[in-house]
């Protein structure tokens, strides 16, 4: 029930702003003010009133005036306005009273601002200010708490700890907020099955489902509980919800070895992948993570020589050797290796369990052990141009096996040959000087690599290295650099110096700042050159005059901060330069000699392949020529019998038209018969032949002195003027492996 007593408004000072208060053209009246009082009675209004309608809800007046001249006005939400239209209104105009016309749902519509006017009856003018008034709804507990649904499925752990909440149970009511009408309370109706040792509890105020005791998927992998929402209001409404627990199958059950103790035995000194397969038994359901085992060594494996893994498909443990046992330094090993499961174990009376466990005993086999060099590497200093026979240092290895000296040392690194190795003893000594600006000496360091070989079976090797520290000596003077050989300058340039650098294979304090000086005993220099500025490592060349074009060589003495000094010429080409800085594309003698004295080695090779290709071509031109003419049948052929013993009676000519002794001249004679060979080793003798000729071509030119000769099938050596004239006879009938295939 809403109770509203009096309300008062009173408003002073109403001035002639008010039309009510200030009638028109009369402006010298003076101001009148007004005392107005709105008087409600009580007003009652209650969710879903069941009527009878219209029911009077209550009362109100302006005593403004006190004759009936006054007509009551209401407007707004409920009245005129949405959401409801019709719901309130006033009788007739002529009196305050208000009603309500149905019934009221305070779910949907709270409250209702209401606006309350009063006006003149005759002329319909507004007589005093309205009265906007928020009419409230009283709440009835007409709503009952609701679940979103009727049915849950909630799926828990076998592990679940008790007292844990499984799940929240929330149910909403529409009656008003904080109100006892819409404050939930949560119940549990049942359970099923209803077991001692697993039970579940709800919570009254939050809802929470929670676990009382143990679970057990064996005993019930599945629980139903019926949950009740009730309000507290009067009276207290209440709806139900069923809850499906279904239990997951969780790790309770401890893995097992299928047998304790394990014994192997394991070569030394190389990695033994799967020396050893563990196998275990679980009652947990199989390629689950409660079933799936790890595996690990607890205990005996400080060094880290053994990895157990899990094979995937048996749960099996493989034991490994990842690193290289030695028997010398420990020839057992004890290990202890555990299993568990994927999953944590669990144990519902809350005491703990200690993992199963199972020891390997490895018994390492004795092996052939390379030697061991003691030090693996160390490093010598010594001075570049070490005479021969200056020991550097010497190699020690032991072999682990021996207490002997049977082990033999070789090089194996040494890619400048500079140093040699004994083989007993393992002293390094040089054997020719050493040089530090060698291309194979890095940062002064040269790096020789030895071996030691035992007399073991099969013989084993181990490597030692020896780091060559080189320390500098001044044994370089300097040198011109490649861009300073040779330079360029217009003929217009005489003010612009050239920039002479050097360089020095040596190292500080052998090399630079560099002197310069000109070679004046030659004569090149003359006065058309001088020296400038030196910066260290380069000098500035001036030319005090103008010079013709023309290339020039200028002599100069380099020398290092010791002193040490070299005699390098520059040469310099001084050129016109049409376009202010460049040199014209000129014809150079020194640059053209320098270009013919490249290619002219290049144009000797190609003429040489040129010669040698055209002998070959023009044999094989012919012989294709004569295949064309003839036919032979098959396995007939003809061949050139050369007495090889015989063939160095040939005689040179001593002149040019002299006449050569008839018992000089291998006779040859044409075979009767067919070849039996077969064809590939034919072929081989054919093209032995040819290059026993062609190198015979190459012997005559080499050889001062020595004419070349012409060999027939018959007849006398004769002399030949040149070797264009040299002829080589045909067979007359080719014979027909040479044809070419159908």
């Amino acid at each position: 029930m809403l109770a509203l007593g009096q309300v008062d408004l009173i408003n002073g000072s109403q001035q002639e702003n008010d039309p009510r208060e200030r009638r028109k053209g009369d402006g010298h009246q003076p101001l009148r003010r007004f005392k107005r009082r709105w008087v409600v009675t009580t007003l009652e209004l209650e969710e879903e009133d069941s009527g009878p309608f219209p029911k009077l809800v209550g009362e109100l007046f302006n005593n403004v005036s006190d004759d009936r001249s006054l007509v009551y006005l209401i407007s707004g939400p409920g009245v005129d306005e949405y959401p409801e239209i019709g719901l309130f209104s006033i009788e007739d105009h002529e009196n305050g009273r208000i009603y309500v016309h149905r019934p009221v749902d305070r779910e949907r519509t709270p409250s209702f601002m209401v606006r309350f006017d009063v006006a003149s009856r005759s002329t319909g003018r507004i007589m005093d200010n309205s009265l906007i008034f928020n009419i409230k709804i009283r709440d009835v507990n007409d709503h009952a708490p609701r679940f979103p649904a009727e049915e849950f499925n909630v799926s828990v752990g076998e592990n679940h700890a008790a007292g844990q909440p499984v799940f929240q149970m929330s149910a909403v009511d529409l009656d008003e907020e904080n109100t006892l009408n819409s404050q939930v309370l949560y119940f549990l109706v049942s359970q099923t099955p209803v077991l001692k040792e697993s039970g579940f509890k709800v919570d009254r105020n939050s809802g929470d489902i929670r676990l009382s005791g143990c679970l057990d998927y064996e005993t019930a992998p599945q629980f139903t509980l019926l949950v009740r929402a009730r309000d507290c209001g009067d009276p207290p409404l209440s709806s139900t919800a069923t809850v499906h627990i279904h239990v997951r199958e969780g790790n309770n059950h401890r893995p097992s070895f299928t047998q304790k103790d394990y014994e192997i035995q394991v070569p030394e000194g190389r990695v033994s992948p799967e020396v050893l397969r563990l196998r275990v038994q679980d009652g947990d359901a199989p390629f689950t993570s409660a079933w799936r085992a790890e595996f690990s060594i607890t205990r005996g494996d400080d060094e880290g020589h053994f990895d157990v893994v899990t094979d995937p498909e048996t749960n099996e443990g493989i034991v490994s050797v990842i690193k290289a046992l030695d028997y010398e330094a420990h020839p057992s090993w004890r290990l202890v290796i555990g299993v568990e499961n994927k999953e944590p174990l669990f144990s519902c009376e809350g005491r703990g369990l200690v993992a199963a466990s199972a020891t390997v005993s490895v018994q390492v086999m004795d092996a052939n052990d390379p030697p061991a060099f003691q030090p693996e590497s160390f490093v010598v200093s010594e001075v570049e141009g070490a005479r021969p026979g200056t020991q550097l240092g010497r190699f020690k290895a032991t072999d682990p096996d021996s207490s002997g000296s049977g082990v033999r040392y070789r090089l194996v690194h040494d890619p400048a040959r500079w140093v040699a190795v004994d083989e007993h003893s393992g002293v390094v000594v040089t054997r020719r000087p050493i040089d530090r600006e060698s291309p194979y000496v890095n940062d002064s360091f040269y790096i020789v690599v030895a071996q030691a070989v035992d007399d073991g079976h099969p013989p084993q090797t181990g490597t030692g290295t020896l780091t060559l520290f080189l320390s500098d000596i001044n044994d370089n003077a300097p040198t011109l650099h490649p861009r300073s050989q040779y330079l360029e300058v217009c003929e217009s340039s005489r003010a612009t110096p050239l920039l002479i650098e050097a360089e020095d294979s040596d190292l500080d304090p052998n090399a630079d700042p560099f002197t310069f000086e000109l070679d004046t005993t030659s004569g090149s220099a003359g006065g058309a050159w001088t020296l400038g500025e030196s910066r260290g490592r380069s000098v500035e060349l001036l030319m005090p005059k103008s010079l013709p074009r023309g290339d020039y060589s200028v002599p100069l003495f380099i020398g290092d901060r010791q002193g040490l000094s070299q005699k390098q010429t520059v040469h310099v080409r001084v050129c016109s330069c049409p376009g202010g800085s460049t040199c014209a594309a000129e014809a150079s003698s020194a640059g053209l000699g320098l270009l013919l004295g490249v290619l002219a080695p290049l144009c000797a090779v190609f003429l040489a392949l040129a010669v040698a290709l055209f002998f070959v071509l023009r044999r094989g031109f012919v012989s294709g020529a004569k295949r064309r003419r003839h036919s032979v049948l098959h396995g007939e052929g003809q061949q050139t019998l050369i007495t090889y013993n015989e063939e160095s009676r040939a005689l040179a000519a001593l002149a040019v038209g002299s006449s050569a002794p008839a018992e000089a001249v291998t006779q040859v004679y044409p075979a009767t018969a067919a070849p039996t060979q077969p064809p590939e080793r034919r072929t081989g003798g054919m093209a032995e032949t040819l290059h026993q000729r062609l190198r015979g071509l190459g012997t005559l030119v080499e050889e001062s002195g020595s004419l070349p000769h012409i060999y027939r099938e018959e007849g006398e050596c004769e002399r030949a003027e040149t070797l264009s004239s040299l002829t080589v006879s045909e067979p007359t009938e080719p014979p027909d492996w040479l044809l070419p295939e159908a």
